[in-house]
């Protein structure tokens, strides 16, 4: 798949991975709209990206496509 095609997947609530262009501890990537506070109060925000790179043990990081990400056809959807 392509990023047009994964993009509006993302918008849902899925999460994807290229299997190609990254090194392998980048598990996933997802879109998000909200955060929850430590009191549980949940707030709107722009949305981002986080991708889960806890195969390096960092848990999640702000992830921003690259040129490289949009144009690849080596997109999955990953559960």
């Amino acid at each position: 798949m392509n990023f047009e095609q994964i993009l509006p997947i993302l918008k849902n609530g899925g999460k994807a991975v290229r299997t190609q262009g990254w090194g392998g501890a980048e598990n996933f990537v997802k879109l998000y709209d909200t955060i929850q506070l430590a009191d549980g109060q949940m707030l709107d925000v722009t949305p981002y990206f986080l991708i889960n790179v806890s195969g390096e043990g960092e848990g999640y990081s702000m992830w921003s496509p690259t040129p490289c990400d949009v144009l690849a056809n080596d997109w999955q959807v990953v559960d």
